[in-house]
Protein backbone atom coordinates (compact mmCIF):
# COMPACT_ATOMS: atom_id res chain seq x y z
CA UNK A 1 0.00 0.00 0.00
CA UNK A 2 1.50 3.33 -1.21
CA UNK A 3 1.41 6.27 0.77
CA UNK A 4 0.15 9.57 -0.45
CA UNK A 5 1.61 13.09 -0.49
CA UNK A 6 -0.57 14.20 2.09
CA UNK A 7 0.10 11.58 4.50
CA UNK A 8 3.95 12.18 4.27
CA UNK A 9 3.72 15.73 4.86
CA UNK A 10 1.69 14.64 7.75
CA UNK A 11 3.76 12.36 9.42
CA UNK A 12 7.20 14.33 8.89
CA UNK A 13 4.93 17.53 10.64
CA UNK A 14 4.14 15.51 13.51
CA UNK A 15 7.76 13.93 13.86
CA UNK A 16 9.31 17.46 13.50
CA UNK A 17 6.93 18.47 16.08
CA UNK A 18 7.35 15.72 18.31
CA UNK A 19 11.58 16.50 17.83
CA UNK A 20 10.35 20.23 18.58
CA UNK A 21 8.74 19.33 22.03
CA UNK A 22 11.52 16.78 22.97
CA UNK A 23 14.09 19.16 22.72
CA UNK A 24 12.21 21.99 24.59
CA UNK A 25 11.12 20.10 27.53
CA UNK A 26 15.49 18.90 27.43
CA UNK A 27 15.90 22.80 27.81
CA UNK A 28 13.07 23.18 30.29
CA UNK A 29 13.84 20.75 32.70
CA UNK A 30 17.93 22.19 32.58
CA UNK A 31 16.97 25.57 33.00
CA UNK A 32 14.76 24.32 36.02
CA UNK A 33 17.70 22.37 37.38
CA UNK A 34 20.03 25.41 37.31
CA UNK A 35 17.03 27.04 39.16
CA UNK A 36 16.43 24.42 41.46
CA UNK A 37 19.85 23.98 42.21
CA UNK A 38 20.74 26.50 45.07
CA UNK A 39 17.93 25.84 47.16
CA UNK A 40 18.78 22.48 46.94
CA UNK A 41 22.55 23.08 47.81
CA UNK A 42 21.20 25.35 51.13
CA UNK A 43 19.12 22.51 52.23
CA UNK A 44 21.41 20.07 52.12
CA UNK A 45 23.67 21.67 53.48
CA UNK A 46 21.75 22.32 56.41
CA UNK A 47 21.35 18.93 56.82
CA UNK A 48 25.14 18.08 56.35
CA UNK A 49 26.90 17.13 59.92
CA UNK A 50 30.45 17.99 60.55
CA UNK A 51 31.77 14.94 58.32
CA UNK A 52 30.22 15.93 55.06
CA UNK A 53 32.63 18.38 53.28
CA UNK A 54 30.61 21.59 51.87
CA UNK A 55 32.65 23.23 49.18
CA UNK A 56 33.41 19.97 47.83
CA UNK A 57 33.64 19.87 43.83
CA UNK A 58 31.17 18.28 42.29
CA UNK A 59 28.69 19.42 45.22
CA UNK A 60 27.83 16.45 47.02
CA UNK A 61 23.92 16.90 47.26
CA UNK A 62 22.88 13.70 49.67
CA UNK A 63 24.45 14.07 52.98
CA UNK A 64 26.11 11.32 54.25
CA UNK A 65 26.36 12.26 57.94
CA UNK A 66 22.70 13.45 58.18
CA UNK A 67 21.25 15.53 61.23
CA UNK A 68 18.84 17.63 62.32
CA UNK A 69 21.41 19.15 64.59
CA UNK A 70 21.71 22.17 62.94
CA UNK A 71 18.46 23.06 63.18
CA UNK A 72 18.22 22.67 67.09
CA UNK A 73 21.48 25.30 67.21
CA UNK A 74 19.75 27.22 65.26
CA UNK A 75 16.15 27.61 67.56
CA UNK A 76 17.87 27.37 70.61
CA UNK A 77 21.15 29.94 70.15
CA UNK A 78 19.10 32.99 68.85
CA UNK A 79 15.28 34.45 69.68
CA UNK A 80 13.89 32.75 66.11
CA UNK A 81 10.41 32.11 67.06
CA UNK A 82 10.48 36.24 68.27
CA UNK A 83 12.06 37.55 64.74
CA UNK A 84 9.16 34.91 63.35
CA UNK A 85 6.66 36.30 65.02
CA UNK A 86 7.63 39.82 64.08
CA UNK A 87 7.62 39.07 60.33
CA UNK A 88 4.53 37.76 60.42
CA UNK A 89 2.87 40.40 61.90
CA UNK A 90 4.52 42.59 59.02
CA UNK A 91 4.13 40.20 56.77
CA UNK A 92 0.13 39.85 57.82
CA UNK A 93 -0.26 43.96 57.53
CA UNK A 94 1.91 44.27 54.24
CA UNK A 95 -0.38 42.01 52.48
CA UNK A 96 -3.62 42.47 53.51
CA UNK A 97 -3.78 46.30 53.47
CA UNK A 98 -1.88 46.26 50.19
CA UNK A 99 -5.08 44.16 48.99
CA UNK A 100 -7.82 46.51 50.16
CA UNK A 101 -5.99 49.93 49.35
CA UNK A 102 -4.54 48.52 45.88
CA UNK A 103 -7.51 47.42 44.27
CA UNK A 104 -9.63 50.73 46.11
CA UNK A 105 -7.16 52.77 44.10
CA UNK A 106 -7.39 50.51 41.09
CA UNK A 107 -11.51 50.61 40.72
CA UNK A 108 -11.73 54.09 39.68
CA UNK A 109 -9.52 53.65 37.33
CA UNK A 110 -10.48 50.70 35.71
CA UNK A 111 -14.46 51.04 35.65
CA UNK A 112 -14.95 54.87 35.88
CA UNK A 113 -14.48 57.95 33.44
CA UNK A 114 -13.10 60.79 34.36
CA UNK A 115 -10.86 63.30 33.00
CA UNK A 116 -7.31 62.75 33.28
CA UNK A 117 -7.40 59.33 33.93
CA UNK A 118 -5.22 57.90 31.97
CA UNK A 119 -2.67 60.17 32.31
CA UNK A 120 -2.92 59.81 36.45
CA UNK A 121 -2.56 55.38 35.61
CA UNK A 122 0.64 56.51 33.43
CA UNK A 123 1.77 58.82 36.26
CA UNK A 124 1.29 56.16 38.52
CA UNK A 125 3.03 53.24 36.82
CA UNK A 126 5.99 55.88 36.01
CA UNK A 127 6.93 55.66 39.17
CA UNK A 128 7.70 52.33 38.83
CA UNK A 129 10.99 53.24 37.16
CA UNK A 130 12.43 55.31 40.08
CA UNK A 131 15.03 53.04 41.91
CA UNK A 132 14.09 52.51 45.91
CA UNK A 133 16.96 53.64 47.29
CA UNK A 134 16.08 57.74 45.63
CA UNK A 135 12.90 57.66 48.07
CA UNK A 136 14.30 55.92 50.96
CA UNK A 137 15.80 59.00 52.25
CA UNK A 138 12.47 61.45 52.12
CA UNK A 139 10.53 58.50 53.44
CA UNK A 140 12.74 58.26 56.25
CA UNK A 141 12.86 61.92 57.19
CA UNK A 142 8.92 61.96 57.09
CA UNK A 143 8.80 58.63 58.92
CA UNK A 144 10.98 59.98 61.83
CA UNK A 145 8.80 63.56 61.41
CA UNK A 146 5.33 61.81 62.55
CA UNK A 147 7.26 59.63 64.91
CA UNK A 148 7.16 56.25 63.87
CA UNK A 149 11.01 55.17 63.59
CA UNK A 150 12.05 52.12 65.36
CA UNK A 151 8.28 50.40 65.43
CA UNK A 152 6.72 48.28 63.26
CA UNK A 153 3.97 50.62 61.54
CA UNK A 154 6.77 52.86 60.08
CA UNK A 155 7.88 49.70 58.26
CA UNK A 156 4.29 48.98 57.39
CA UNK A 157 2.97 51.84 56.03
CA UNK A 158 5.05 52.44 53.50
CA UNK A 159 3.97 49.35 51.95
CA UNK A 160 -0.20 50.23 52.32
CA UNK A 161 -0.12 50.94 47.73
CA UNK A 162 2.57 50.35 45.66
CA UNK A 163 2.21 50.65 41.94
CA UNK A 164 2.71 47.45 41.04
CA UNK A 165 -0.42 46.51 43.23
CA UNK A 166 -2.65 49.05 41.21
CA UNK A 167 -1.75 48.03 37.67
CA UNK A 168 -2.49 44.46 38.55
CA UNK A 169 -5.61 45.22 40.43
CA UNK A 170 -6.59 47.14 37.29
CA UNK A 171 -6.35 44.86 34.67
CA UNK A 172 -8.60 42.50 36.86
CA UNK A 173 -11.26 44.88 37.18
CA UNK A 174 -11.39 45.37 33.50
CA UNK A 175 -11.40 42.44 32.29
CA UNK A 176 -14.84 42.28 34.03
CA UNK A 177 -17.63 42.33 31.30
CA UNK A 178 -19.53 46.04 31.52
CA UNK A 179 -22.93 44.51 31.70
CA UNK A 180 -22.67 43.01 34.86
CA UNK A 181 -22.07 46.06 36.42
CA UNK A 182 -24.67 47.92 34.23
CA UNK A 183 -26.95 45.24 35.81
CA UNK A 184 -26.18 46.08 39.37
CA UNK A 185 -27.22 49.64 38.74
CA UNK A 186 -30.57 48.94 37.46
CA UNK A 187 -31.03 47.01 40.25
CA UNK A 188 -30.06 50.13 42.63
CA UNK A 189 -26.65 49.13 44.09
CA UNK A 190 -24.50 52.06 44.76
CA UNK A 191 -20.66 52.37 43.45
CA UNK A 192 -19.50 50.84 47.23
CA UNK A 193 -21.84 48.14 46.66
CA UNK A 194 -20.79 47.60 43.40
CA UNK A 195 -17.00 47.19 44.23
CA UNK A 196 -17.12 45.48 47.04
CA UNK A 197 -20.28 42.69 46.80
CA UNK A 198 -19.90 42.80 42.76
CA UNK A 199 -16.59 43.15 41.24
CA UNK A 200 -13.72 42.58 44.15
CA UNK A 201 -15.26 39.02 44.82
CA UNK A 202 -14.73 38.36 40.86
CA UNK A 203 -10.62 39.32 40.88
CA UNK A 204 -9.76 36.51 43.14
CA UNK A 205 -6.63 35.34 40.79
CA UNK A 206 -5.55 39.00 40.78
CA UNK A 207 -5.98 39.20 44.18
CA UNK A 208 -3.71 35.87 44.68
CA UNK A 209 -1.24 37.10 42.71
CA UNK A 210 -0.82 40.51 44.40
CA UNK A 211 -1.22 38.45 47.62
CA UNK A 212 1.69 36.32 46.86
CA UNK A 213 3.66 39.26 45.33
CA UNK A 214 3.33 41.44 48.32
CA UNK A 215 3.85 38.05 50.41
CA UNK A 216 7.21 37.53 49.25
CA UNK A 217 8.31 41.57 49.31
CA UNK A 218 7.25 42.02 53.12
CA UNK A 219 8.77 38.47 54.56
CA UNK A 220 12.24 39.13 52.57
CA UNK A 221 12.23 43.09 53.00
CA UNK A 222 15.60 44.00 54.49
CA UNK A 223 17.06 46.77 54.29
CA UNK A 224 13.95 49.33 55.16
CA UNK A 225 14.11 47.42 58.46
CA UNK A 226 17.20 47.54 58.71
CA UNK A 227 16.86 51.53 58.46
CA UNK A 228 13.54 52.09 60.63
CA UNK A 229 14.03 49.50 63.70
CA UNK A 230 16.88 49.99 66.46
CA UNK A 231 15.19 47.73 68.94
CA UNK A 232 16.65 43.64 68.51
CA UNK A 233 12.91 42.64 70.00
CA UNK A 234 11.50 44.31 66.80
CA UNK A 235 13.66 42.00 64.19
CA UNK A 236 11.97 40.25 61.57
CA UNK A 237 13.65 37.15 60.27
CA UNK A 238 15.13 38.62 57.56
CA UNK A 239 17.70 40.97 60.46
CA UNK A 240 17.53 38.09 62.51
CA UNK A 241 19.20 35.84 60.03
CA UNK A 242 21.61 39.02 59.24
CA UNK A 243 22.80 38.28 62.97
CA UNK A 244 23.04 34.78 62.50
CA UNK A 245 25.31 35.00 59.87
CA UNK A 246 27.56 37.08 62.33
CA UNK A 247 27.26 34.66 65.17
CA UNK A 248 28.21 31.78 63.03
CA UNK A 249 30.25 33.25 60.57
CA UNK A 250 32.54 30.12 60.58
CA UNK A 251 29.72 27.64 60.07
CA UNK A 252 27.93 27.65 56.76
CA UNK A 253 25.56 24.69 58.30
CA UNK A 254 24.19 26.88 60.93
CA UNK A 255 23.21 29.96 58.67
CA UNK A 256 21.93 27.48 55.85
CA UNK A 257 19.43 26.37 58.43
CA UNK A 258 18.20 29.44 59.38
CA UNK A 259 17.70 30.08 55.87
CA UNK A 260 15.74 27.05 55.16
CA UNK A 261 13.46 27.86 58.41
CA UNK A 262 12.90 31.40 56.66
CA UNK A 263 12.13 29.86 53.44
CA UNK A 264 9.65 27.65 54.56
CA UNK A 265 6.41 30.08 54.77
CA UNK A 266 7.42 31.75 51.82
CA UNK A 267 7.40 28.04 49.55
CA UNK A 268 4.25 27.21 52.03
CA UNK A 269 2.07 30.24 51.20
CA UNK A 270 3.08 30.03 47.06
CA UNK A 271 2.26 26.16 46.83
CA UNK A 272 -1.13 27.50 48.37
CA UNK A 273 -1.33 30.03 46.07
CA UNK A 274 -0.35 29.04 42.83
CA UNK A 275 -3.28 28.35 41.08
CA UNK A 276 -4.12 31.86 41.19
CA UNK A 277 -0.84 32.65 39.30
CA UNK A 278 -2.36 29.75 36.86
CA UNK A 279 -5.55 31.58 36.60
CA UNK A 280 -4.48 35.21 36.08
CA UNK A 281 -2.35 33.28 33.12
CA UNK A 282 -4.82 31.81 31.46
CA UNK A 283 -7.11 34.77 32.19
CA UNK A 284 -4.96 37.15 30.28
CA UNK A 285 -4.04 34.62 27.75
CA UNK A 286 -7.83 33.97 26.44
CA UNK A 287 -8.49 37.42 26.82
CA UNK A 288 -5.55 39.35 24.87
Amino acid sequence: MTTTQPEKRLKSKRKATAVRMFFSYILLVLVALITIAPFIWTISTSLKGPGDAIFSMPPQFIPSDFTLNNFKTVWTSLPIPMYLINSMILTFFGVVLPLFFSSIAAFPLARMEFKGKNFIFMLIIGTMMIPNEVTMIPIYLIIDMIGLLGTHTGIIITSIITPIGIFLMRQGFKDIPREIEESAVLDGANVWQIFWHLLFPMVKPMLGVLAILSFIGSWNNFLWPLLILNDPNKYPITLGLYQLQGTFAANTRLVAAGAVIALIPIMTIFISFQRYFIEAAYSSSVKG
